[in-house]
């Protein structure tokens, strides 16, 4: 199989969704963002004010609710993580992966991080870059809620 195939079957399954549109089920408290974007395309676009980082590679065991090695918000598999990488292209594909493992509401945002500052969306440019996310490690804020973490 191809990978276009592969992201397409991926795509299939999910409810993907426009950059505002992500940013408002977060600011609701309706969904997580998730940016698994490598520091380096952090440190070159800017940051989503809020958003979890967390490295592709270490996605599934820290949002699992069911793993020792997931992030203190991993409680429940009826979280609507929204993941963001850059183009929109591997977010697709993690988000399936994750719906793979009973996170049924997963899904990510069309375009990635591309579109949601063509979109006109917040975007930050933190002195030090936050930190990926560890087992068990709270957010550096922990007073700040869902709504205040996804959109600033």
């Amino acid at each position: 199989m191809s990978i276009d195939r592969l992201l397409a079957r991926a795509r299939a399954g999910l409810r993907r969704l426009p950059p505002a549109e992500a940013c408002a089920a977060a600011s609701r408290g309706e969904a997580i963002i998730v940016d698994t974007r490598p520091e380096f395309q952090r440190r070159s676009g800017g940051e989503v004010p809020g958003a979890i980082v967390i490295e592709r590679n270490q996605l599934e065991w820290r949002l699992d609710p069911r793993c020792d090695a997931r992030i203190p918000e991993a409680t429940s598999a009826h979280i609507r993580w929204i993941i963001l990488c850059d183009e929109g292209y591997s977010s697709s594909l993690a988000a399936e992966s994750l719906r793979q493992i009973g996170l049924a509401n997963a899904t990510d945002v069309i375009g990635g991080f591309q579109a949601w500052t063509a979109a006109g969306l917040e975007v930050s440019r933190p002195a030090a870059l936050t930190r990926p996310r560890g087992p068990g490690e709270p957010a550096i804020d922990a007073k700040l809620t869902a709504a205040e973490r996804a959109c600033g």
